[in-house]
């Protein structure tokens, strides 16, 4: 089978069958966007990263959207957040801008493009469409952020602190409750689609 061959639509793109191509990619990513946005300010206080819901959108995005158009819609975001929107947690409290871009949560933020771009490809080689493989994705894509994220940090605060205690172990079980979350909506939106 040739690399054309094994590319298959994305669920967005079946979801939405017989738009403007460029039209709904602009609004599936001014839509992803505002959903980072919003699952920005569903957190939980840790110090110095907060843990969000953002992991489980830009999973779903990049899965959901295909490679190009979920990193592009990351991208979006962080050019929200890069010219002062208050999109990213903690903002306007903590900073806005590229000023809290460079903080102890540039990392992650980096991961998610990186991780969008990942899962999206995988998604458009099928692997949304069982459980199995969708949880594979969701593991690779989330392990992307942490590791983003954790070099990031290390190198912000030092290697000589405990990285991993503040970077990693405290989001472990909010993570493992979003990659199941993740991994048994993409799945089940293919079946319902199977069924229309």
């Amino acid at each position: 089978m040739s690399n054309i061959e094994s590319i298959r639509p994305t669920l967005a793109e079946s979801l939405w069958p017989g738009v403007n191509t460029r039209m709904k990619a602009v609004l599936l990513a001014v839509i992803g966007s505002l959903a980072l946005w919003a699952s920005a300010k569903l957190q939980v206080p840790f110090y110095p990263v907060p843990m969000t819901m953002q992991t489980f959108v830009v999973l779903v995005v990049g899965m959901g959207f295909g490679w190009r158009l979920g990193a592009a819609t990351v991208l979006l975001y962080l050019a929200e957040g890069a010219i002062g929107l208050p999109v990213f947690a903690n903002t306007p409290e903590r900073g806005i801008g590229l000023a809290y871009m460079m903080g102890p949560t540039g990392g992650y933020l980096l991961g998610f493009v990186a991780s969008a771009a990942a899962v999206g490809w995988l998604g458009h080689r099928g692997w949304d469409r069982h459980i199995a493989t969708t949880l594979a994705a969701m593991v690779l894509g989330t392990a992307i952020i942490f590791g983003f994220g954790t070099v990031w940090l290390g190198s912000q605060i030092g290697w000589d602190k405990a990285v991993l205690d503040l970077a990693l172990w405290p989001f472990l079980p909010g993570a493992m409750f979003k990659i199941g979350l993740a991994t048994l909506l993409l799945p089940l939106l293919w079946r319902r689609l199977g069924r229309r």
